[in-house]
């Protein structure tokens, strides 16, 4: 099983920055993408719904006889978690648990901002999670549905981005937030515009870069770490192909992904 692939799936192409940031800490990881873009976006579904699809991504990766699963996806983490856990045997890894984690590292930190879809910030997944593990912690959270968008569009550093940044994190940043959590996988494409404005002593946690973080530590946990000495390989399939998907894919991983395959569920 070491040098069997792994298994990221998102409802779209958002969970290839946690891709991205794996491969910098995994180089010799071979990995399977499913992306649910004919059914994207999943956070306006409902939890039994989520939990379907999520289980249906879950079962076409072990179909690739992958060892283990990332679940990409903030939304699919909140509501479909515990119930994938106990329905496969198989490793299943979240962003919720690694991202809470690295936000409470510090132990200074009593004052948390969140910014997320609608929900991911409706499931109260991460404030339960913080809330649980660090008692009298005040925690923001504010749901940012313009974001997406306009990190698809490629407006990273655009006015209109700018703008919609302020409107979302002034509101916190008045309430002395200490550290920023970013919960949804696009959102790492905006660390350097975020940078710009918010004061310097807010950290930033980004989910993407912490649960890549986690995962390497199961997998040494576990005794799966690939024994290859190889660069890994990583096929991207997509439920539904357009040449938007394609694009994005590449400002995803800040390079060619190479062929992208069209997956049947």
């Amino acid at each position: 099983m070491q040098n069997s692939p792994l298994g990221f799936f998102d409802s779209g192409i958002g969970g290839l920055t946690v891709v991205r940031a794996a491969q910098t800490l995994l180089p010799h990881e071979d990995i399977v993408y499913l992306g649910d873009t004919a059914r994207v976006p999943y956070g306006s579904k409902s939890p039994e719904t989520i939990r379907q699809f999520a289980s249906e991504d879950v079962q076409w990766l072990l179909n690739h006889q992958v060892k283990a699963i990332v679940v990409a996806c903030n939304t699919a983490t909140a509501h479909a978690l515990p119930f994938l856990r106990e329905t496969f045997r198989t490793p299943i890894i979240g962003v919720i648990e690694s991202g809470v984690e690295a936000t409470l590292a510090d132990p200074e930190t009593d004052r948390v901002g969140i910014i997320a879809t609608r929900g991911t910030v409706r499931s109260h997944a991460y404030q339960h999670a913080l809330a649980q593990r660090r008692t009298g912690l005040i925690i923001h959270a504010q749901a940012a549905p313009l974001l997406v968008p306009l990190i698809e569009e490629d407006w990273l550093d655009h006015p209109a981005t700018q703008a919609a940044l302020h409107t979302y994190l002034d509101p916190m940043v008045d309430k002395g937030i200490d550290a920023l959590l970013l919960a949804c996988t696009h959102y790492p494409l905006l660390i350097p515009t975020l940078r710009k404005f918010l004061p310097p002593d807010i950290r930033l946690v980004d989910s993407a870069t912490t649960c890549a973080e986690h995962l390497k530590t199961r997998l040494a946990e576990l005794n799966l770490l690939n024994s290859s000495n190889e660069r890994g390989k990583l096929q991207i399939h997509l439920t539904d192909l357009s040449e938007q998907f394609e694009q994005l894919s590449r400002r995803f991983l800040s390079h060619s992904p190479g062929k992208i395959r069209r997956a049947v569920l």
